[in-house]
C-alpha cells in the first residue's frame, strides 16, 4: 500500500467525530452478549441475573476495550498497510499512543476492581481473559492453532463471566456447546481473513502463512459437527443431563440455520475476494455479520423468543 498524501491523511482523520471512543471498538460490544447465554441455558430468568448479566457485559466491554487498545498499538505499522485498518484512530494518528495506554490501564485496573468487588470468581475469569490476551497479542497470535484456540478461549470466557455474575452453577453441556460454537467462529475469523490475503488485500498476519484453505475447511467441518451434536444432546432434555426441558429440541432448526447461514456468507467472501471486492460484511469480523445480517439477526430474535417461551411455559408446568 502507498504512503498516504497528506489530503488523504487529512480525509483519514476526519473520519471519526470520536476517535476516543471508536478506539474502543463499541461495534465489537456485540461478543459480550455472550454473557447472558448462561441464565438462558440454566432457565434462570429475572431481574437479578439480568442485572448480573448486564454487569458482566459491561465489565467485558471495558477489559475487551483495553486490549483492543493494546492490539492496535502492538500492530500499529501493520494497520497502516492495512485497506481498513489503517482508518483505527490509532493507526491514523488521531490517537496518540501514549494516551491510548493511559486509557488501557484505567480500563483494565477498573474492570478487573469491579469484577473481583461483584464476585472472585468474576474476577478470577476478568484476570484470566486478561492474561489470555496479553499471550495472544505477543506471542499466540503468531502460533498455528494456538491463535485459533486463544480466540475461541476469549468467547469461553465470556460466557463463564455470566455465570460468576450470577452465581449459576458451572455446567459441563453449556461449556461444550460455548466452546464448540467459539471454535466455529475463530476458524472461520482466520478462514476469511485468508481469502482476503490470497486475494491481495491486507495480508497483515504471518500465521496466515501456515494455513491453507483446505485445511481450514477441514477444522471448519470438525468445528460446525462439535457445535451442532453438543447442542443437539443438551436440548435433548435431563435424560442426558442437558437443558430442563426436552422441548429445547424445537430451537435447534434456528442453531442449524444460523450455522449454516454463517458459513454461506464466508463461502460468499471467497466469491467477492476473487473479484476484489471488498465487503463491509466480513466473517472475519463475527461482530460485524451480527449488525449487518438480517436473516442471522431475524434467527436470533426467534431463537431468544423460543426459548423464553418454553422457560415460560415450563415454569407454568404447561409443558415438561
Amino acid at each position: 500500500m502507498q504512503p498516504q498524501s497528506p489530503s488523504a491523511e487529512s480525509q483519514l482523520r476526519s473520519r471519526h467525530r470520536w476517535p476516543y471512543l471508536v478506539a474502543l471498538r463499541p461495534h465489537q460490544w456485540t461478543k459480550n452478549i455472550v454473557v447472558s447465554a448462561a441464565p438462558l441455558f440454566a432457565f434462570s430468568l429475572n431481574v437479578q441475573t439480568l442485572l448480573g448479566s448486564l454487569l458482566a457485559f459491561m465489565l467485558f466491554c471495558g477489559i475487551s476495550s483495553s486490549f483492543y487498545l493494546l492490539n492496535d498499538i502492538v500492530d500499529v505499522e501493520s494497520d497502516r498497510r492495512h485497506p481498513v485498518k489503517c482508518k483505527r484512530p490509532i493507526a491514523s494518528g488521531q490517537v496518540s499512543i501514549p494516551v491510548a495506554i493511559g486509557m488501557a490501564i484505567i480500563l483494565s485496573l477498573g474492570t478487573l476492581s469491579l469484577g473481583w468487588l461483584r464476585a472472585p470468581e468474576l474476577g478470577i475469569t476478568l484476570v484470566t481473559y486478561a492474561i489470555l490476551q496479553v499471550a495472544y497479542n505477543f506471542r499466540l497470535k503468531r502460533e498455528p492453532i494456538m491463535d485459533i484456540i486463544a480466540i475461541s478461549m476469549g468467547f469461553v470466557l465470556r460466557a463463564v463471566a455470566g455465570i460468576a455474575a450470577n452465581g449459576l452453577p458451572l455446567s459441563p453441556w453449556f461449556l461444550i456447546c460455548a466452546a464448540m460454537l467459539a471454535l466455529f467462529l475463530a476458524i472461520e475469523k482466520r478462514k476469511a481473513e485468508l481469502i482476503w490475503a490470497q486475494a491481495g488485500i491486507g495480508k497483515t498476519r504471518k500465521v496466515l502463512e501456515f494455513y491453507s484453505l483446505p485445511v481450514l475447511t477441514r477444522m471448519e467441518s470438525s468445528a460446525t459437527s462439535g457445535a451442532l451434536i453438543s447442542y443437539t444432546l443438551w436440548s435433548a432434555g435431563p435424560v442426558v443431563g442437558g437443558a430442563d426441558s426436552p422441548w429445547m429440541l424445537l430451537t435447534l432448526p434456528f442453531v442449524l440455520y444460523g450455522i449454516f447461514r454463517y458459513q454461506l456468507l464466508s463461502d460468499q467472501q471467497g466469491k467477492l475476494a476473487q473479484n476484489s471486492e471488498f465487503s463491509e460484511q466480513q466473517t472475519e469480523r463475527p461482530e460485524t455479520v451480527l449488525l449487518r445480517d438480517r436473516p442471522i439477526q431475524v434467527t436470533i430474535v426467534l431463537w431468544v423468543l423460543l426459548v423464553f417461551m418454553i422457560f415460560w411455559l415450563h415454569g407454568r408446568g404447561i409443558i415438561a
